[in-house]
Formats: structure tokens, C-alpha cells, sequence
């Protein structure tokens, strides 16, 4: 089963790349742009035999693994 997971810093986290690109759009005009957050994107593949159990799995490993939990938040999407 293919899911998806969207790591992102959570909102009371400064975002010091996010206000870099920020500075730098407005400098080529786009001055309507007043926030960007970056993050990650992972895609895993898991064998299992729901959508419930891939996105348990799933999350398991973003707290473990791909997410730092104390600064960053995640969302998991599953296909089912």
C-alpha cells in the first residue's frame, strides 16, 4: 500500500529557510507572498492488509524516524 507523509515544522517554530525564500520572492516582485514554510515528503511503500494498519505502521515510523516530533509535525496519507 502506498501512502504519503508530509512533515512539516510546527507553527511556533521559526522557519528560517521558509523566510529566506520568502525575502527572496518579494525581491522579484512577488510582494503578495508573505509566509512559506518549508518541509519534507516521503512516500513508503507497506505491505498490509488495510488502510488502517498502513497508516498505524506509517505513523510509527514518522515519529521514530522521519519526523522530529518536538519541532515538527506530520500528516500521513494513505491509497487505498
Amino acid at each position: 500500500m502506498k501512502t504519503r507523509v508530509f512533515v512539516s515544522l510546527k507553527a511556533s517554530v521559526f522557519d528560517p529557510q521558509g523566510r529566506t525564500i520568502v525575502e527572496a520572492l518579494q525581491s522579484m516582485g512577488y510582494g503578495s507572498v508573505s509566509d512559506v514554510r518549508q518541509g519534507k515528503y516521503f512516500e513508503v511503500d507497506v505491505d498490509t492488509e488495510s488502510a488502517d494498519e498502513a497508516r498505524s505502521l506509517v505513523s510509527e515510523v514518522s515519529d521514530k524516524l522521519l519526523a522530529n516530533p518536538v519541532i515538527e509535525s506530520y500528516r500521513v496519507e494513505v491509497d487505498e
